[in-house]
This record gives C-alpha cells, sequence and structure tokens, in this order.
C-alpha cells in the first residue's frame, strides 16, 4: 500500500526514506545491478509494468526542466511561481511563466525514450499485459508518442480549470489568450507585462468568464484523489516497476518505487545519475533514457509476434 499521507505535492527529505520496511527475503541494500540481460528476463516475465518518469525525459526533449542551478524563469525560482499563493498574489506573472512553457512545448517532440514506452505498451497489450505510466511530467510528450495508460500526477500544461465554476477543459490555443501573444520570455531583463486580470484567460463556459488557470499540481496542493488511487491500484498489482528520469525528491512519486521495491518487486532506475533511492533497487542504469530505454524495452526472443 502506498504512503496515503503523501498526497500534496512537495519535496521529500531523503530521511523519509529510512522508515520504509522490507519484506522478509526482498533484495537487500547491496549496489543495483546494470546487467541488462537479467532486467530483460524480468522483463519478459512480467504481466503488469509500472512506469513512473519524471524530468528526466522531457529534458532529452529540449523541454526546460526548472531544477537545479537553471531553475529560475526570469529572476523568479520556478518553483515559487507553481504555488496557489503566487497565483493569487500576481496572476498575470504565473499566467506569462505558463503561457511560455506552452509555447516552448509546441515547438518538442517525444524523443526515443517517449517513443519506446509507447511501442512497449502497445506491443505488450496485444498479449495481455499491461504498461502504466505514471508521471510527474505536465507536458502531454507520452501522450503525444502514443502511450494510452497515462496518469498524469500533476495535470497538464494544456488543460485549464476555471477559478470561479471549477470547469476543467484541454486547452491548446496559442497564444492562450490575446494579451499574452508575444509575452513570457524567460530573460532575467524582462519586465512584467502587468496584464490586467480581465484581460487575462478566461472561461467560455457559458457566461461564466470566471478567471482560468493552469489545471496542474501546484506545490502545496493535494493530488487529484482519483489519479493517485488508480496509481495506487496499478503499483500494487505491477510485477515490475521502471523509474525513469525522475530525481526521487518530488512528493508523493518519489515514495512509490522505493515503497514497491519494498514489497519485493524488482524496480529499475533509468537516469543520469543516482537519486536518494537508488540504493533501495535491484536495477540501475546510468545514462540518457534515450539511449538505455529502448534497448531494455524492444522485443524480447520470447515474445510472439
Amino acid at each position: 500500500m502506498i504512503l496515503r499521507q503523501f498526497i500534496s505535492r512537495g519535496v521529500v527529505n531523503s530521511h523519509l526514506y529510512a522508515p520504509l520496511k522490507r519484506r522478509p527475503g526482498s533484495q537487500d541494500m547491496a549496489r543495483p545491478s546494470s546487467d541488462l540481460a537479467d532486467f530483460r528476463k524480468i522483463f519478459s516475465n512480467a504481466q503488469n509494468i509500472a512506469i513512473i518518469t519524471g524530468a528526466g525525459v522531457s529534458a532529452e526533449s529540449g523541454v526546460p526542466t526548472f531544477r537545479g542551478a537553471g531553475g529560475y524563469w526570469r529572476k523568479w525560482e520556478a518553483q515559487r511561481l507553481a504555488t496557489p499563493e503566487a497565483f493569487s498574489r500576481n496572476p498575470s506573472r504565473v499566467w506569462e511563466f505558463y503561457h511560455y512553457r506552452r509555447e516552448v512545448m509546441l515547438t518538442k517532440n517525444p524523443n526515443p525514450a517517449h517513443q519506446a514506452i509507447a511501442e512497449c505498451e502497445e506491443r505488450l497489450s496485444k498479449h495481455g499485459r499491461t504498461v502504466t505510466v505514471i508521471t510527474q511530467n505536465i507536458d502531454e510528450l507520452h501522450r503525444r508518442a502514443g502511450s494510452k495508460n497515462i496518469l498524469e500526477l500533476h495535470g497538464s500544461l494544456f488543460k485549464t480549470r476555471c477559478m470561479s465554476c471549477g470547469h476543467e477543459a484541454a486547452n491548446y490555443k496559442s497564444p492562450i489568450c490575446a494579451a499574452l501573444e508575444g509575452k513570457g520570455a524567460p530573460d532575467p531583463e524582462t519586465d512584467d507585462a502587468n496584464i490586467p486580470v480581465q484581460h487575462l484567460p478566461r472561461c467560455e463556459q457559458g457566461e461564466c468568464q470566471g478567471l482560468l488557470r493552469p489545471a496542474v499540481v501546484w506545490f502545496g496542493e493535494t493530488l487529484d484523489s482519483d489519479i493517485l488511487t488508480q496509481a495506487e491500484q496499478v503499483l500494487d498489482s505491477c510485477d515490475l516497476c521502471l523509474v525513469v528520469g525522475t530525481s526521487s525528491v518530488v512528493y508523493p512519486a518519489a515514495m512509490f518505487a522505493p515503497q514497491v521495491a519494498a514489497r519485493g518487486v524488482p524496480v529499475a532506475e533509468f537516469n543520469m545519475e543516482n537519486t536518494p533511492a537508488t540504493m533501495r533497487f535491484k536495477f540501475h542504469f546510468h545514462g540518457p533514457c534515450g539511449t538505455t530505454l529502448p534497448p531494455a524495452l524492444e522485443r524480447h526472443e520470447n515474445e510472439t509476434k
């Protein structure tokens, strides 16, 4: 059972991994293996595969991750803009930030890691095997690559929610409203546009005209309970778990794979570097996900066509 107390988005401290109890007979804390052949044997027998993805997958498509030293938009730390308080104080600035991200995403494409996951899901589904993507990303690149079983933990850049009536809808307009056209430049010297609130994106549901916000989960907000329940069900039933391009520091997603590993299920991490959770996993494959993931998920010799 996944830790239900971690239902609000935030940054996890490494000491929170310590209390996770390991089932008797489950793998110990030995250094993870990088034996691809060993992973492939397990993969060939897995019936229900959960794939948890993070910003590292999208970074290989050229998507800004807003992590570490590059985590700024203009002079603002990106995580400080991704809060309900920031939107309440300055909806124009926050909308400029998200308009910039939306426009950037329209120029990006899925990379080999996205494509390998989508192809694997389609191929295995023909044999009654399931692949479910549980993603922290809000860019919809998994969907564009062709994945069907996707749980978007943090929402989508291309959905909006009305602050008045609560209506949520897909929105792919470019620009999302006339006042934001040409706005959102990330250069630190760029001044805020200070767009009047009445000219920001508005609800078109009936005669509502309420202020829209991005339908994403901001830091400090609670994740959608239905999505969290579905993710919990997938992780409780999976017999193989992959953790791809995630830093394992943003909860609740950071707790998912360690909890799966604690019940003895093989977990394979694909990342450019070790994470706070690496030592809890059976496998770790170092390098760009677009390079390491495709050979891991390609058709196994035991698969029937």
